[in-house]
């Protein structure tokens, strides 16, 4: 534990940083577009949904990461509050606009899977509300950040807003074991008994899933690195002014 918190420095953050952000980079590449080939071009029709089931494997990732990057913002936003770490609280802002667009998608390509499903583009579906209103929490946690200048004052502000939004971002992913009704079908993916999905689908959907949690990785890391150097910039900004 105690070389983890050799991380929050900055130097070392980014001294590691400049070898891992290539690798993870190009895993993330290699990673999802095997995924996404394999899931779009390699698999069968579905009997019942014909190509439309083919749409997962884009949107169960999206959704997923979407979700798994608020709570990655609310471990981070925990740590700025309990330690003080800076690169921590930048973590979490870097990863605000990548759960942002992975929400979005995760919307659109529901919309698409759900008009010939459903006969609908959107239903006030309990997980489908609760992921819209994740959406306008990601909203206003980088509009929080923009309308703060002081940052650590920016920081414990969005912490704050990522704790409360965490409600939001654990309905949207168990919205359909709270509630019975609604549209959306149950989890496709279980360690419950049972199978749920054939292997012909899985295995490149695991693949996909793998995939977009290295982009995530990737775009973090590389956001944290520009808000480091953004934030020296201004101190630097600030020594000559003063001199």
């Amino acid at each position: 534990m105690a070389s983890l918190w050799e991380y929050a420095n900055p130097l070392k953050f980014m001294r590691t940083t400049d070898w891992l952000l290539p690798v993870v980079a190009v895993a993330a590449v290699v990673t999802t577009a095997t995924g996404l080939t394999w899931g779009f071009f390699f698999t069968p029709d579905d009997f019942r949904q014909e190509s439309t089931v083919k749409i997962m494997f884009i949107h169960v990732p999206a959704a997923m990461m979407a979700i798994n990057a608020w709570v990655m913002m609310l471990v981070a936003s925990l740590v700025w509050l309990i330690r003080r770490h800076h690169v921590s609280a930048l973590a979490a802002k870097a990863a605000a606009p990548i759960g942002l667009v992975m929400t979005l998608i995760g919307l659109l390509t529901g919309a698409v899977w759900g008009q010939p499903m459903w006969g609908t583009w959107w239903a006030w579906d309990p997980r489908l509300t609760s992921f819209l209103i994740l959406l306008l929490f990601y909203l206003g946690y980088i509009a929080l950040w923009s309308a703060i200048d002081d940052p650590d004052t920016g920081a414990d502000l969005t912490a704050v807003l990522c704790l409360v939004g965490s409600v939001f971002a654990v309905l949207s992913r168990y919205a359909a074991l709270f509630w019975n009704q609604g549209l959306h079908q149950g989890a496709s993916l279980s360690v419950a008994p049972g199978t749920r999905m054939d292997w012909a689908y899985k295995a490149p959907l695991y693949i996909s899933m793998v995939g977009f949690g290295l982009i995530f990785l990737a775009l973090v890391l590389a956001g944290t690195r520009t808000e480091i150097r953004a934030r020296r910039m201004k101190a630097l900004v600030a020594r000559e002014r003063m001199v």
